[in-house]
């Protein structure tokens, strides 16, 4: 289940791609399997240690077009252990909300960004989130749960104020939204009462099928209560100085 979309997000064989936060690898494997040259980064070890052996069977199975590379690594987000300038997209998906520093966060992203690179920032949105929190203090109040709930307008701010260019936005997920509601109503840790398992279901079938009855009501939807926000950005080329 993707939450960038590479159709407004292109991407380009043999292109450098970080992806930051990368949990359980999502967004780094179809990165991968596009044929690019992918650092998965995470703080959290084992999460790392699946996305490793997720990309060591991809390429066993030839998923991956030839010159594709995948490397999984820890590290931290505000002290990246890359040159400046060392990749041609980043990707940080529902990360943001996490850090405390996200303007540093967002510093170190447009360090090890090449001019003319591209970013892709996506964060809960702020309706559905709000009902969360508002319907579940557990949803929020754990070690590592979200600190914030970005407006659209803020979070786009923030990307402005680290030197990118914003350039598109949209929602995702909106059959997601529900789901979660239903989890902070019933309690975020129950997942066996009987509206929860149901839709959960739904959800997994919707992955796994991909009806087209679903694809266009989740379209629709989006505008109104996609769970999240996506936002698309470019690094400035350098301005060249007159000879």
């Amino acid at each position: 289940m993707l939450t960038v979309d590479f159709s407004r997000f292109p991407l380009a064989a043999g292109d450098r791609v970080l992806d930051l936060g990368c949990g359980a690898g999502r967004h780094a494997f179809e990165c991968y399997r596009r044929g690019a040259r992918v650092v998965a980064l995470d703080r959290n070890a084992d999460e790392i240690r699946e996305v490793a052996r997720w990309f060591a069977a991809m390429k066993e199975e030839g998923e991956a077009p030839e010159g594709a590379t995948a490397t999984a690594m820890e590290g931290d987000a505000l002290h990246l252990p890359f040159p400046d300038e060392s990749f041609d997209v980043v990707i940080i998906s529902e990360v943001l909300e996490h850090i405390h520093d996200d303007k540093g966060v967002l510093a170190e992203m447009v360090r090890v960004l090449k001019p003319g690179g591209r970013i892709a920032v996506t964060v809960p949105r702020y309706g559905p989130e709000k009902v969360c929190w508002t319907l579940s203090d557990a949803y929020h109040e754990v070690e590592g749960g979200h600190i914030r709930i970005y407006r659209a307008d803020q979070l786009l701010e923030r990307i402005e104020e680290a030197g990118l260019v914003p350039y598109g936005t949209h929602h995702a997920h909106a059959l997601h939204s529900p789901y979660w509601w239903l989890k902070c109503a019933f309690g975020v840790d129950n997942d066996q009462v009987l509206p929860v398992k149901a839709y959960h279901r739904l959800l997994v079938w919707d992955i796994m099928k991909k009806p087209l009855a679903t694809r266009l009501a989740e379209r629709a939807l989006n505008p109104l209560i996609g769970k999240s926000f996506v936002a698309y950005a470019t690094k400035p080329q350098l301005s060249r100085i007159p000879a």
